[in-house]
């Protein structure tokens, strides 16, 4: 009798996230095409088991686990290009950065993932817009945050980002930050609001500004010899289902950010809305990292991000 195949798939937040969802979504889909010669496994949050967030990059390249989602900040020290990903307000809207990491931006960014790491991508979750809370003042302009140490993702544009901001950024696990909030040792950090909710940081940050500041992916990564060792069928509908995935996942997205916004106001934070004015010194202020990026990757790699 041949054994199933072994299905692990695992991330870094509770089952009620819409990432959670999102692999229950593509192990129930699986589970109902292939029945017993599969067995799927999910760990909803490895942070509960002893690992950092970042861990799931090595336990899904290991084959410890068989698929995994993470931002793909945390992959700019071993795959450059995705650092463009990374650039400050390169994206207006929802709409346009989702054509972009569908088509061929993302189908690029796939490719030298995969030339680099010891997985196949198989579709883009949204981390979505990113906006700044802190604990001690409401942020409008640059100004505004001066001398605040702030988390940032490990990600060099994202640290220098924040130092033409006038912040003191600080690069560190998620696991880290967090426990540094609590403790009121960190002023400040960025995330989308459904983020901000899940780990708790409302709790702690008064002062909440919707920068949009920087729109993440998070690539969906299977351990590639597990998978290419698959009977083609399950390869195709693994593929399927993660695609489906991704459509259901940044539905709730959506849904995710309006919740999380009507949570923050109920716990009394203070949400700032920044005018065109405003959210122009921001732009400003990062400009010349801008420049620095068209010399970095050309101005193909702009061109790959669709007109709005």
């Amino acid at each position: 009798m041949r054994l199933p195949i072994a299905i692990r798939m695992g991330g870094y937040g509770p089952p009620t996230t819409g990432f959670s969802k999102a692999l229950q979504f593509v192990g129930d889909r699986l589970r109902a095409e292939f029945g017993k010669d599969i067995a799927v496994d999910i760990v909803w949050n490895v942070m509960d088991h002893g690992y950092k967030a970042e861990d799931i990059l090595t336990l899904v390249e290991s084959g410890r686990m068989t698929l995994g989602y993470q931002s793909s900040s945390y992959l700019t020290d071993r795959v450059p290009e995705l650092g463009f990903v990374d650039l400050p307000f390169l994206f207006a809207n929802n709409a346009q950065a989702r054509a972009a990491m569908d088509g061929a931006l993302g189908a690029l960014l796939a490719q030298r993932i995969e030339a680099r790491a010891n997985y196949r991508i198989l579709g883009w979750f949204e981390n979505g817009f990113r906006h700044l809370s802190n604990r001690l003042r409401p942020v409008r302009l640059p100004a505004d945050l001066r001398g605040m140490k702030i988390r940032v993702l490990p990600s060099e544009i994202h640290r220098r980002t924040f130092e033409l901001l006038g912040a003191t950024a600080m690069p560190m696990d998620l696991t880290e930050a967090i426990a540094m909030i609590k403790a009121g040792t960190l002023d400040a950090q960025e995330n989308p609001f459904a983020n901000t909710v899940t780990y708790g940081v409302h709790a702690f940050h008064k002062f909440h500004t919707l920068s949009s500041h920087f729109y993440i992916s998070r690539p969906v990564f299977v351990h590639r010899p597990s998978f290419d060792a698959w009977p083609k069928e399950l390869q195709r509908a693994m593929q399927a289902a993660v695609a489906d995935s991704v459509s259901f996942q940044r539905r709730l997205a959506i849904e995710e950010h309006e919740s999380a916004r009507r949570i923050m106001e109920d716990a009394g934070c203070d949400i700032l809305a920044l005018t065109p004015g405003e959210r122009a010194a921001f732009v400003a202020a990062v400009q010349p990292l801008l420049v620095e990026a068209r010399r970095l990757y050309g101005e193909e790699m702009f061109k790959l991000v669709p007109r709005i």
